[in-house]
């Protein structure tokens, strides 16, 4: 009867309100199978508990919400055979379309093909895809740690250390090239020695900064590939002795709430993460109902915030 046009809207009010009174509910796993549409999605992120990543998420369900959709959300923790798990999972599950930001350690494809033969709508964000044909939905990462890093150049800082993370992550290879070519637009000689990979959560931060202070020559600005490592490394720093921005200035990347209460706070970059979670499932829905639209990577805002981390 939903919606049905011989059906009055008189006729339709009387029986709504009877169904109500008796307590009846809506069938909706008979009316989805009769769609062959589940109005479901599931989400796939490394860790729920990041600010970004939760902030993604709070984006993904509100748009979902206002379309009658559910959201199944999984964090794979950075691993690929958890993200390999999570994927069979949501397939079986036979959810309408997957909204994913890929693992650090994923360089491996099988289970993203997987989801391409089951022609399974799938949208990747903050971290670019390439390995199936996908929309993407990011931000200038390369701009946006050109613009850091040249920050601190124009500040007086000669000698940077960066902060990257997996090079599998198109991220930290697209911030790494920034940082790089900041150094190279003003003829500042690129020192290897001066970038540390690890998988910047706090406790990389505190190992970095006592490395750092083991160097002969200590640098004079940081920038980090996100905020958390940048965040406990300047606060190891601070408690050796070490003046922030004065003696070392640092720059994080990733806006984490945390960054504006710390002393001092924390210059980083704003990735607009609810509008990232937003437009992700928009472009998701669009596609679950046009399954030939056109992919395409699309680029959202962001912007460089300047606190007292890195300006004296």
């Amino acid at each position: 009867m939903a919606n049905n046009p011989r059906v009055t809207k008189k006729t339709r009010d009387l029986i709504q309100a009877k169904a109500k009174e008796l307590g009846y509910f809506r069938n909706t796993l008979a009316s989805n199978l009769r769609s062959q549409k589940t109005r479901t999605i599931g989400v796939i992120v490394p860790h729920i508990s990041r600010y970004f990543l939760s902030t993604v998420i709070a984006g993904i369900e509100e748009v979902a919400f206002e379309n009658d959709y559910r959201v199944i959300i999984c964090q794979s923790l950075d691993q690929l055979e958890r993200e390999k798990q999570l994927t069979d999972t949501l397939l079986s599950s036979q959810v309408d379309g997957i909204i994913m930001s890929i693992s650090m350690e994923t360089n491996q494809y099988e289970h993203l093909e997987k989801i391409e033969t089951q022609k399974t709508p799938i949208v990747f964000f903050d971290r670019k895809c390439e390995a199936i044909p996908a929309n993407n939905i990011l931000i200038d990462d390369f701009a946006r740690a050109f613009e850091a890093t040249e920050h601190l150049i124009l500040s007086g800082r000669k000698r940077i250390v960066h902060f990257t993370g997996s090079e599998n992550v198109s991220i930290y290879q697209d911030r790494l090239k920034g940082y790089k070519e900041a150094l190279h637009k003003h003829n500042i000689t690129e020192d290897p020695t001066l970038i540390y990979k690890s998988s910047l959560k706090p406790a990389d931060g505190k190992i970095l900064a006592r490395q750092i202070l083991e160097l002969k020559e200590i640098p004079d600005a940081i920038f980090s590939a996100n905020d958390l490592a940048a965040i406990s490394c300047m606060q190891e720093l601070q408690e050796s002795g070490v003046k922030i921005p004065h003696d070392i200035a640092i720059v994080g990347f990733s806006n984490e709430p945390l960054g504006a209460y710390t002393s001092p706070s924390l210059s980083s970059v704003n990735q607009n993460p609810l509008e990232m979670g937003k437009i992700a499932t928009q472009t998701l829905l669009h596609q679950i109902e046009n399954p030939d639209v056109v992919q395409e990577t699309k680029l959202l805002d962001s912007s460089l915030i300047l606190r007292n981390s890195s300006i004296i």
